[in-house]
C-alpha cells in the first residue's frame, strides 16, 4: 500500500467527511447487532411459553394466553423492523459520506493529473504514448478511488462489525465464540497468499489496459492514413490480438478470485456447522439457551459478508496500489523547464544568440552548433535553410521548449531562463510547423491566443491572415465546427487560422514557422501583404524553405547542417553567389515554371 500514501493529503482534505462516515458505519452495525439479541429473546420467549400454552388446551384461557403471546411476537417483529430501518437510515448517510468523498477525492486527482501533465516539457512527451497517459488519468485513477470509496467504506465496516460483533459474542459466551472463530486464522493465511497473486496480476492487466488503449488511440487518430493504406483488416486483427490478452490477463486474476471466494464460504459456513454442534452441547449442559444458538448463528451470517469482502477489499486495494504506482511515476517526474521568477516582464523585442549549441535530450541529435546573432527590437529576420537543418529548433529555444545545451539567448538583454515563463509565452506569437486546431468552432480556435477577443477584433485577424472569405462561406462561418485537429479543413485553411490565432494575441515578438507552405502563391501574397503592415515596430523572425521578397528583412541567417552559413541581408547574400544564391535561382526557376 506504499504508493497509496500519495492520497493520504486528500482524506486529510476531506476528513470530515470521513470521520461522519465512520460514525455512521458505527452507528448502523450498532443497531446491526440489536435484532439478533430481540430475535433470542423471541426465541426463548417461544420455547418457554409453548408449554403453557398447550397445558391450558380446551380452557377459555388458553385464547388470552395466545392473544398475550401473539402481541408479544409481535412486539418482537417490530422492534427487529424498526431496528433494520434505522440501520439502512445509517447505512444511507455511511454512503453519502464515504462515497462521496471518494469521488472529491477522484476530482481532486485527476486535477492533479492534469495540472502536472501541463507542467512536463515538451521532452516528455516525446518519449511517452499519449494512450498511455490517458490512461493513467482515467482507468488508473477509477482504480484508486475504488480505493478510497468501497475499499474504505467496507473496510470500517469490517472492523467495526468485528469488534463489535466479537466483543458482544464473548460476552455471552466465550467457549462457543472462541470455536466459531477458529476458522478466521485459516482465512487470514489464504488472503495473505492470494494477496500477492493478485498484486502481480493486477500490475499486469493494468499494464496491457494501458497498451490497448494506446493501440486505440493511435488508430482514431491515423484513421485517414489507415483507410488510404486500406489497412483496416490488418489493424482489426492486431487490436483483436491485443485484447485477447487483456482477456487472458484478465481470467487469470478471475481464476484467483473465482477460487478464493468458495473457500471463504466454506469456512463460514464451518463455523456455523461448529456453533449449532457446540452450542447444542452447552444447550444440553444448561449452559446456553437454544436462543442463543439461533442469535450465534445469525451472527456468524452477518459475518460472511465483511469476512468474504476481504478478499474483494484484498483485490481492489492491491490494483489500486498498482494503479497508484504508475500515476506516482508520472507526478514524480520534475520539468526541465520551470519558470525562476513569477515577477512581471515586457519585452521589447530584442534578441540574441550567444554561441548556442543544442542537443535533443531525447535523441541526441546536435541540432545548432555555435549559434550567434542579434536582432535588435522592431527588426525582421528570415531563418532559411534545408529539411532538418535546426531551422524550427530556434523557435522552440526561444519559447523554451528547451534550454540550450550551451551559450545564452537573451531577450532585452535578460537571459531567457532567467525570466517569468508564462510572461514570455503570452507576448510571443508563436506559428508552429505542425499545425494543430481543437475540436472546437473556428472562432474559439481564435479566441485560444486571447480570450477576451471580440468578434470584431476576430474578423480583422482573420482578414490579415488571408482566411476570412473561406470562412464566410462556410454555412456556420465562425461558428462552424472544425473537427479533430481540424481535419474538416484544407491544410492552407489551418495554417492561416493558426497565423490569425497568433496575431489576436498582439504580440510584440511574433514567430512563424514554415506557416505558409500549404497556400497558393496568390494567397501567399497576399497574407505577406498583409504581414508588412501588422509587423511595424513588432519584432518577427520567419522560419522558412523559401525566399519571400515582399518583405523587407533586416537580417537572413541560413542554416547548414546546424551551422551558420551565412548572414546578411537579401542583396549582401545574392553576392555572395553562396547557399542564399542557389535557393534564390532555384525557386525563381520554379516560379517561372508554374507560371508557364
Amino acid at each position: 500500500m506504499h504508493p497509496l500514501r500519495h492520497i493520504n493529503k486528500y482524506f486529510w482534505k476531506h476528513k470530515w467527511l470521513l470521520l461522519l462516515g465512520m460514525l455512521f458505519v458505527t452507528l448502523s452495525n450498532i443497531f446491526g447487532v440489536l435484532p439478533p439479541q430481540v430475535i433470542r429473546h423471541a426465541f426463548d420467549l417461544v420455547k418457554d411459553n409453548i408449554t403453557y400454552y398447550q397445558l391450558f388446551s380446551g380452557f377459555d384461557l388458553q385464547l388470552s394466553f395466545y392473544q398475550i403471546f401473539n402481541g408479544a411476537l409481535l412486539l418482537f417483529g417490530l422492534a427487529v423492523l424498526g431496528l433494520a430501518i434505522i440501520k439502512a437510515f445509517f447505512m444511507f448517510l455511511m454512503r453519502q459520506t464515504i462515497i462521496v468523498m471518494s469521488r472529491h477525492i477522484e476530482y481532486d486527482l485527476r486535477n492533479e493529473i492534469y495540472a502536472h501533465y501541463q507542467k512536463l516539457s515538451t521532452a516528455f512527451y516525446k518519449t511517452h504514448r499519449t494512450g498511455d497517459m490517458m490512461s493513467r488519468i482515467t482507468e488508473d485513477v477509477s482504480q484508486v478511488r475504488m480505493y478510497a470509496g468501497p475499499t474504505i467504506m467496507y473496510g470500517i465496516n469490517l472492523t467495526t462489525l468485528l469488534l463489535i460483533l466479537i466483543t458482544t459474542m464473548f460476552t455471552i459466551n466465550s467457549t462457543l465464540t472462541f470455536y466459531v472463530l477458529i476458522p478466521l486464522p485459516f482465512l487470514s493465511l489464504s488472503i495473505y497468499y492470494v494477496n500477492n497473486l493478485i498484486n502481480k496480476r493486477s500490475k499486469i492487466i493494468q499494464e496491457q489496459l494501458s497498451e490497448l488503449t494506446n493501440v486505440a488511440q493511435e488508430s482514431f487518430s491515423g484513421i485517414r492514413v489507415l483507410k488510404a493504406y486500406a489497412q483496416e483488416r490488418s489493424t482489426s486483427h492486431f487490436f483483436d490480438k491485443e485484447c485477447e490478452d487483456y482477456k487472458e490477463k484478465s481470467l487469470n486474476l478471475v481464476r484467483v478470485q473465482a477460487a478464493f471466494f468458495p473457500l471463504m464460504l466454506s469456512l463460514i459456513g464451518a463455523s456455523t456447522l461448529l456453533t449449532i454442534y457446540v452450542g447444542g452441547q452447552q444447550v444440553i449442559a444448561g449452559q446456553i439457551t437454544s436462543g442463543n444458538i439461533a442469535e450465534f448463528i445469525i451472527y456468524v451470517n452477518m459475518l460472511t459478508w465483511p469476512v468474504t469482502s476481504i478478499g474483494w477489499i484484498a483485490s481492489i486495494i492491491q490494483r489500486a496500489s498498482a494503479s497508484q504506482k504508475r500515476i506516482n511515476e508520472f507526478l514524480q517526474t520534475q520539468p526541465s523547464i520551470t519558470s525562476p521568477t513569477q515577477d512581471s516582464v515586457q519585452l521589447k523585442g530584442a534578441i540574441a544568440f550567444n554561441n548556442v549549441d543544442f542537443i535533443y535530450p531525447d535523441t541526441g541529435i546536435h541540432a545548432l552548433k555555435n549559434i550567434s546573432f542579434e536582432l535588435k527590437a522592431g527588426e525582421k529576420m528570415a531563418i532559411i535553410g534545408r529539411t532538418g537543418c535546426g531551422k524550427s529548433t530556434i523557435a522552440d529555444l526561444l519559447v523554451r521548449k528547451y534550454d540550450a545545451s550551451s551559450g545564452q539567448i537573451l531577450f532585452d538583454g535578460q537571459v531567457v531562463n532567467q525570466l517569468n515563463l508564462n510572461a514570455l509565452r503570452q507576448q510571443i506569437g508563436y506559428v508552429p510547423q505542425d499545425v494543430f486546431l481543437f475540436s472546437d468552432t473556428i472562432e474559439n480556435n481564435i479566441r485560444f491566443g486571447q480570450e477576451t477577443a471580440t468578434l470584431s477584433q476576430i474578423e480583422q485577424v482573420t482578414e490579415q491572415a488571408a482566411v476570412l472569405q473561406d470562412i464566410q462561406q462556410f454555412p456556420e462561418k465562425f461558428q462552424t465546427i472544425v473537427g479533430e485537429r481540424g481535419v474538416t479543413l484544407s491544410g492552407g485553411q489551418k495554417q492561416r487560422i493558426s497565423i490569425a490565432r497568433a496575431l489576436i494575441k498582439d504580440p510584440q515578438v511574433l514567430l512563424l514557422d514554415d506557416c505558409l507552405s500549404a497556400v497558393d502563391a496568390e494567397t501567399e501574397q497576399k497574407i505577406i501583404h498583409m504581414l508588412n503592415h501588422f509587423l511595424k515596430d513588432r519584432t518577427a523572425i520567419i522560419i522558412t524553405h523559401r525566399i519571400f521578397s515582399l518583405i523587407q528583412f533586416d537580417k537572413i541567417i541560413v542554416l547548414e547542417d546546424g551551422r551558420l552559413a551565412e548572414s546578411g541581408t537579401h542583396e549582401s547574400l545574392l553576392k555572395q553567389r553562396g547557399i542564399y544564391y542557389d535557393l534564390f535561382q532555384k525557386q525563381h526557376a520554379e516560379d517561372k515554371k508554374n507560371v508557364f
